[in-house]
C-alpha cells in the first residue's frame, strides 16, 4: 500500500480588514456629499406643490369666470363645476367657503385653506403660514380675483 503525501489547504473566505475600512470610508464620503442634497428635496418638493396648486387656482378662477361669462349668469349667481357648486362674486369664485376651495377641488389633507381671503398653505410645512399665498376674490366687476405670489420662506 502505498501512502501520499497530503497537503491540507485552508482556504479562507471573505475580505481583510483594509478592505473593509476602505468600504465604509467609501460609503461614509458619499453620505456626507449626498445626505445635504436629499435633505433639501423636501423643501424643494413643498415649494413645487404650493406653486403647482397656485396655478391649479388660477386656472379655477379663470375656467369659472369664462363659465359664467358665456352661461350669462349675473355677478354672484352660482355656477356648477364638475358637479360642485360654485360661490361666485363679481364673475369670479369667492374667498368663503364654497368659492375658490369649491372650483380646485384641492387635497385638504396636504393643503389647508382659511378665510376671510382664502390663504391656501402647505400643512406638512415647517411654519405653514410662511409656505402659502393668498386669493382674494374679485373686488368689482371690472376687476379680476388676485392671486398673490407664494411666499415660501416656511416651505
Amino acid at each position: 500500500m502505498i501512502l501520499e503525501d497530503t497537503k491540507v489547504t485552508k482556504k479562507t473566505r471573505g475580505f481583510t480588514l483594509i478592505e473593509l475600512i476602505v468600504v465604509i470610508l467609501v460609503l461614509g464620503i458619499l453620505a456626507a456629499i449626498a445626505a445635504p442634497r436629499f435633505i433639501n428635496l423636501t423643501s424643494q418638493a413643498r415649494i413645487a406643490a404650493l406653486n403647482g396648486l397656485r396655478a391649479a387656482v388660477s386656472s379655477a378662477a379663470t375656467l369659472a369666470n369664462a363659465l359664467t361669462v358665456a352661461q350669462g349668469n349675473t355677478s354672484g349667481q352660482p355656477i356648477v363645476v364638475e358637479g360642485n357648486t360654485v360661490a361666485m362674486t363679481n364673475y369670479y369664485p369667492s374667498s368663503a367657503v364654497g368659492g375658490i376651495d369649491a372650483a380646485v377641488r384641492f387635497d385638504a389633507a396636504t393643503f389647508a385653506a382659511t378665510t376671510p381671503a382664502m390663504t391656501f398653505l402647505v400643512t406638512a410645512a415647517p411654519t405653514n403660514t410662511a409656505c402659502a399665498f393668498l386669493y382674494t376674490a374679485a373686488p368689482s366687476t371690472t376687476q379680476p380675483a388676485t392671486i398673490g405670489t407664494a411666499v415660501t420662506t416656511g416651505c
